[in-house]
């Protein structure tokens, strides 16, 4: 009887979700569509002469292709009409579909390219420091680039004096020259890992290795792909001998007419791999003091007696480009000649006697840290050299952790701490002890405004790790590639910080533990391969304030961590199959605990006594069904809440109890559906108003964290219906929205964002329209997302015809007067971007981007009904950037009427715009009717393979315009 009232049971589960089941199908196939789309485009991207799509990439697209006739027979089915006694069945098949459709969308990643011996195209253009005195290294290893008698060439020198800068500018340079096939680019640091170099060089070529097959098979796989193409390989820091054969990389010949380039601070490096060396120099003291003058500013020299001193100075920095452009930052801003005399006594303190190498750059580059005016900025910069070498940092990721750290405290609330920490970045940055780094933007972040990401110099980072860390205790072995911990590996008697991420550590001796008696902060996040701690491994670990287990395979925690009573952060991101906590209700000063991604089932025990909590993250937990009510109000300290509120979960039940957290500053929070998130920002708009918020509807699988009032909605029905929107809203994104129909200003979802900033809108199948103006726009004010917008992005609207239509208006209103971006990609019915009726709202534009629009003609459209043959002239004051992609039918900016300047422009770029051959760039005259480029002007770059030979194509209005421009004329990819 049991089993047949299990069956009963079953069987009405699946008669009842039949509709929701239907839905939830779609939903999973218009993400996998989505993705078939960014397949498709990056095959057209990477496909080069000679080169294949991968068998298993072809054989994905037509699993695509088949799911699609799959589940289309499945709605039409359904939508004939299912009969009675078989819904429950046809539910069955409903619910496998959908698990099809998810394996499909997993196996779809092909993040190691998509083609036979190429890599994806992408630009490669290295941001670089101008060169001083490396010119003429420059041109000797570019001599032995292009010539015949060397294949293997050595860059040497110390840390620090420009070997990487002087290749990079090498690399850029190498993208214009048809020599060669195939440029590489592998930073190899240290220690050598010929399987992690092996992976990095396949994954430059767009390969895959096997990682399941013995090292010289992987060589042997190597070698045949490399073989296929004529390259340039620059193996960047090389520390350690290394065979080319052991790799797989082809022994450069001239028969081949391959080249490897080796950066290396070892001659004997360089000689065991038989290159031909080229010593890196130091720079003259002309070159030296030049480069001073750039970095710290040329108004230093109008202080009386300071020149003397100051060349002084220079002289100390003994020509090496690094530590001068940091000792020149240290020194950036001050203009007291004492300050300056007692700078160049310490240095020359700290110099004197100095032999080794590493000394030689170590000192001097520990003035400028010594320098720093605050023991919170020195710690601050230290914990940046907890991450391996090149680790590339977030901001975010940065500032929480010094807050985690306890080196950003004290402060009334977490935005305070995130501005501090911000100044901090940017502290260090001008001192250029960190380097700045271009943050990418990703599908769900903004294509514009993002600050930079950080980044340590490797000279840096290791004069922060020897030269200073063991004095303050650190100890660091992150990125070493160690598989378990001994003695050998160079333990700091005692040590009070521990970094072990990004290893390979698979347990740990109870030997340590002992050791680790004052340790404050334990790091092993990322090591793959760690899945258990023995019990007694905290034991004697008391005064352990921070533990970071991330991204490991742990399934328990001991429970010794009850004992940790000073822990203050516990970060366990990704750990996704950790099932288990022990009570956590000793941790009473416990202040994060970030579960983001975690496996966990139900909420730790005695989490309820954990009054000192100020960050809680329960986001994307799969198998958290709820937060039992009554514990969010025993946490009165919370700043930082995430969590999800999906159909099946009972979390919407505890948004009363969130409302009443007073010190909530910030609420990152996942939807189901509209429904229940309209209910939300119903009852919560009072709360919503003081406090910063990310929320996603729908599907996605991460948050966006980037602005302070931000909004996702992805695969909902939004159409007709009214969807309720907080009034404060600055970020909206709306991805795969078929059923959204009209224009923005026509739809009543827009009608309360008075504060809307950015909009972004993907894949809504329906609209032909952003912005419709007829005579009921201009009797009433336009919808405020026109009226405050200032970045608009729009991507794959199939139907998009116009951006701005205007009917029936003799004086439209003004719209977008304070849009400083616009992007516009892949909509492949617009024929012409911009009507000339609204280009006098436009004052503010900064960037223009448009990609990928087939049909695409022009881009500032002529009047329609104006039959004067007059030209007319207009402006973007403004207009910094003008990019322009795959539009085969664009034959010209604005009609041959109108005559577009833009004198603040600084940068163009062109890619496969075959059919513009009237001259885009109208430039300024002079009294004398001479031409002149724009005074802002940086570069005008081209796409070498797909938009060779237009340059020369392009018709002139002035016979010097051409050879005005050409020096600005960079080419990439």
């Amino acid at each position: 009887m049991e089993r047949i009232l299990d069956k009963i049971e079953e069987n009405a589960d699946h008669y009842i979700n039949l509709e929701k089941d239907l839905e939830e199908l779609k939903s999973e196939y218009r993400i996998l569509k989505r993705r078939k789309i960014d397949i498709n485009s990056r095959i057209k991207a990477e496909v080069r002469h000679g080169q294949k799509v991968k068998k298993e990439v072809r054989g994905w697209l037509k699993d695509v292709k088949k799911i699609k006739k799959d589940v289309k027979d499945v709605k039409k089915r359904v939508h004939n009409g299912v009969p009675f006694y078989k819904r429950a069945s046809f539910d069955k098949l409903v619910r496998e579909q959908i698990e099809v459709v998810k394996k499909i969308y997993e196996r779809g990643i092909f993040s190691e390219g998509l083609v036979i011996g190429g890599a994806p195209a992408r630009e490669v253009i290295i941001p670089t420091e101008n060169l001083v005195g490396e010119i003429s290294t420059k041109e000797e290893i570019w001599g032995y680039l292009m010539g015949d008698e060397f294949g293997m060439i050595g860059v040497c020198g110390i840390g620090g004096v420009g070997k990487t800068t002087i290749m990079e500018h090498v690399y850029n340079d190498l993208r214009k020259e048809t020599k060669f096939q195939k440029f590489l680019w592998v930073t190899v640091s240290h220690p050598l890992s010929v399987f992690q170099l092996q992976k990095k060089i396949a994954s430059e070529m767009g390969e895959t290795l096997s990682e399941d097959k013995e090292e010289k098979m992987r060589a042997a796989e190597l070698m045949d792909i490399m073989g296929r193409r004529k390259f340039v390989l620059i193996l960047d820091d090389v520390w350690d001998k290394f065979s080319l054969k052991a790799v797989g990389i082809p022994d450069p010949k001239v028969q081949n007419g391959c080249k490897v380039v080796v950066t290396s601070r070892s001659i004997e490096v360089c000689s065991y791999l038989h290159c031909m060396i080229v010593k890196v120099k130091p720079l003259s003291q002309e070159e030296s003091l030049k480069l001073f003058l750039d970095t710290v500013g040329n108004g230093v020299l109008q202080v009386p007696r300071l020149e003397e001193i100051l060349k002084l100075i220079v002289e100390e920095c003994a020509g090496l480009p690094l530590a001068i452009v940091v000792i020149a930052g240290s020194m950036r801003g001050v203009d007291d000649v004492n300050v300056w005399r007692d700078a160049l006594t310490e240095l020359q303190e700290r110099v004197m006697g100095v032999k080794d190498s590493n000394d030689e750059i170590f000192k001097r580059l520990r003035f400028s840290f010594d320098r720093l005016d605050s023991l919170q900025v020195k710690n601050c910069f230290l914990h940046c050299s907890f991450f391996r070498e090149d680790y590339v940092s977030s901001r975010r990721e940065l500032i929480e952790c010094w807050i985690d750290e306890g080196l950003i405290n004290g402060l009334p609330s977490r935005e305070a701490a995130y501005n501090r920490g911000h100044a901090i970045i940017d502290r260090l940055q001008k001192n250029f002890l960190l380097e700045k780094a271009p943050s990418f933007p990703t599908f769900f972040r903004n294509f514009y405004f993002e600050r930079d990401d950080a980044k340590m110099h490797d000279v840096v980072r290791d004069m922060a790790i020897i030269n200073i860390g063991p004095e303050f205790g650190y100890m660091i072995k992150a990125g070493m590639n160690l598989v378990e911990l001994s003695d050998e590996h160079g333990w700091v008697e005692d040590p009070k910080k521990l970094s072990l991420m990004e290893n390979n550590i698979l347990k740990f001796p109870l030997s340590l533990s002992p050791k680790c008696s004052t340790l404050s902060t334990l790091i092993l996040s990322s090591n793959p391969n760690l899945s258990e701690i023995p019990e007694s491994f905290f034991g004697e670990m008391l005064a352990l304030k921070v533990l970071d287990l991330s991204s490991t395979a742990i399934e328990t925690l001991p429970n010794s961590i009850s004992k940790l009573e000073n822990l203050s952060a516990l970060r366990l991101q990704h750990c996704m199959k950790l099932k288990y906590l022990p009570s956590l209700a000793n941790l009473r000063g416990l202040k994060k605990l970030d579960l983001h991604g975690a496996g966990i089932e139900v909420v730790p025990q005695g989490m309820g006594m954990l009054i000192s909590l100020e960050y809680l993250d329960l986001l994307f937990c799969p198998n958290l069904k709820e937060i039992p009510t009554g514990i969010l109000p025993n946490l009165p300290g919370l700043q930082y809440l995430g969590v999800c509120c999906l159909r099946e979960t009972t979390i919407m039940g505890n948004f009363e109890e969130v409302a009443r957290l007073k010190k909530l500053e910030t609420l990152e929070c996942q939807f189901d559906g509209i429904h229940d998130f309209s209910y939300f920002v119903n009852k919560f708009k009072d709360f919503l108003s003081t406090t910063a918020y990310s929320l996603v509807v729908g599907s996605a699988k991460d948050m966006i964290r980037q602005g302070k009032y931000e909004l996702l909605i992805t695969d909902c029905k939004i159409g007709e219906e009214c969807m309720v929107l907080p009034n404060n809203l600055e970020d909206l994104r709306i991805v795969g929205s078929k059923d959204m129909r009209g224009s923005l200003n026509k739809i009543v979802l827009f009608e309360k964002a008075n504060e809307l900033r950015w909009c972004s809108i993907w894949e809504s199948e329906e609209i032909e329209c952003v912005v419709e103006l007829d005579s009921s726009s201009s009797s009433s004010p336009c919808c405020p997302i026109l009226n405050k917008l200032e970045v608009l992005n729009v991507l794959e609207l199939p139907k998009l015809r116009v951006l701005v239509r205007v009917g029936g208006v003799a004086t439209p209103p003004p719209v977008f007067s304070n849009l400083k971006v616009l992007f516009i990609n892949l909509c492949r019915k617009m024929r012409k971007l911009l009507p000339l009726e609204l280009l006098q709202a436009l004052q503010n534009l900064e960037e223009i981007g448009v990609w990928n629009c087939t049909e695409m003609e022009e881009i500032i459209a002529s009047s329609d009904s104006g039959a004067s043959s007059d030209k007319f002239t207009f402006t973007f004051p403004k207009l910094r950037m003008l990019k322009l992609g795959n539009l085969p039918k664009l034959k010209s900016i604005c009609s041959a009427k109108g005559v577009m300047i833009y004198d603040s422009i600084e940068e163009i770029k062109i890619n496969t715009c075959p059919e513009l051959k009237k001259n885009p760039f109208q430039l300024p005259l002079l009294d004398n009717g001479q031409p002149s480029p724009p005074p802002r002007l940086t570069a005008i770059k081209i796409h070498r393979i797909y938009s060779e030979g237009w340059w020369e194509s392009v018709e002139w209005d002035h016979p010097n315009a051409k050879n005005l421009l050409q020096p600005y004329l960079k080419y990439y990819g």
